[in-house]
């Protein structure tokens, strides 16, 4: 579904990313994990069209996607949320919703901009769409109400369901936990396996709190420095010695 071919990147001097190297097979849910700085969310960005790779090569299902921009990846079929949370402020629950619909409604802007009945029904269908993926994940309810008036917890799964309205094939999810409770990181684990199961997704995993990512991960790789310096399962990478000194550092 995914493969970089030895992608790095280079701002000036400093190496951000060096010789990336994942695959990941469909379906999978896989981990990215390493200490704040590591170049984890760089390389979402490589792979997002974010930045283009100082270099290397960035495949999805085998074709080459390196350098394209970040709308026509996401057309291609990956999507992607942020470390921190981008919701539209000014918009409602299902308006920011049907903003990702609109990548999928093929409409002309004349046709649009007349509403003529052609657009009229793809924004009927939209708008359903929409409607079934905030029923799909408890956010039904609240589909009139301010995005920002929304809990935290609920204002990063309706970025997430956003991230849904685009019907990617590869989700990447960039520190999804960040700011959750205990209870809600739980709630967010079971919500991650069963988007996996119910859109047929493969998903690729930015998180810090390994209770998460150890749970939901079938393997992952560790950056440090820009560098990856183990990559398995979650048990292995628990025992790996440069992960432990990464993480915990030496005496």
């Amino acid at each position: 579904m995914l493969r970089t071919d030895s992608v790095s990147m280079r701002f000036g001097g400093l190496t951000a990313v060096a010789d990336l190297n994942i695959a990941i097979e469909k379906n999978e849910i896989i981990g990215l994990i390493g200490p704040n700085g590591a170049g984890k969310t760089t390389a979402f960005n490589m792979i997002t069209g974010v930045y283009t790779p100082t270099e290397g090569k960035v495949f999805f299902k085998s074709h080459d996607v390196t350098g394209m921009k970040a709308h026509r990846i996401t057309h291609k079929g990956i999507a992607r949320t942020f470390q921190n949370i981008r919701l539209f402020k000014d918009m409602n629950v299902l308006e920011n919703v049907l903003v990702a619909c609109h990548l999928r409604m093929d409409v002309g802007v004349f046709a649009s901009t007349l509403h003529l009945p052609g657009y009229l029904k793809k924004e009927r269908e939209s708008k359903d769409f929409a409607m079934s993926l905030l029923e799909s994940v408890g956010l039904a309810d609240e589909a009139a109400e301010s995005a920002i008036s929304l809990p935290y917890g609920k204002q990063r799964r309706l970025e997430i369901v956003r991230a849904l309205a685009t019907k990617p094939e590869l989700l990447l999810l960039d520190e999804p936990a960040a700011g959750m409770n205990p209870q809600e990181s739980l709630e967010l684990m079971d919500f991650i396996v069963r988007i996996r199961d119910q859109y047929d997704l493969t998903i690729l995993l930015i998180e810090h709190h390994m209770q998460v990512v150890m749970g939901v991960c079938k393997r992952m790789y560790v950056l440090d420095y820009g560098v990856t310096i183990a990559h398995g399962t979650p048990d292995e990478i628990q025992k790996d010695p440069k992960v432990i000194e990464a993480y915990l550092g030496v005496e």
